[in-house]
């Protein structure tokens, strides 16, 4: 299966938006980081554009017959159709360890039924027991 990298850089604070578009589009997940802009931002100065030098990258890897669904939500979320909102771009991505697949999640459910004979353990929530009060 192929699969596309989708990076999308835009004004800090804009990314969590984005993110949740991009979820909602089908992408599995999306990993944010900061990071800061030089050279284009002097340029659009001179023209009337202030553009905040601070800003925030999305990545995302996309199945190929998904990308350009997600990566047209990006676009749409992050209003990049205005100059000076950010940029984004897809590449072809050689090979992808990790995915998570409807196929290889099921088979890593039924690997831990099987090695313990019981269902897979669900999460607990730690609860505390009230102290006694001194008299």
């Amino acid at each position: 299966m192929d699969y596309q990298l989708i990076t999308c850089i835009v004004e800090r604070g804009r990314g969590e938006t984005i993110a949740d578009a991009a979820l909602a589009a089908g992408a599995q997940g999306v990993t944010i980081y900061s990071a800061r802009g030089r050279g284009v931002r002097e340029r659009l100065m001179f023209l009337g554009y202030l553009i905040d030098p601070e800003k925030e990258v999305l990545i995302t890897v996309a199945p190929g017959k998904q990308a350009n669904a997600i990566f047209d939500t990006i676009i749409k979320a992050a209003k990049l159709d205005m100059p000076g909102k950010g940029f984004a771009f897809m590449q072809a991505v050689e090979r992808v360890a990790g995915v998570l697949t409807d196929r290889n999640l099921a088979a890593a459910g039924a690997a831990r039924s099987e090695a313990t004979g019981r269902p897979r353990p669900r999460a607990v929530a730690a609860v505390r027991k009230p102290k006694r009060r001194r008299r």
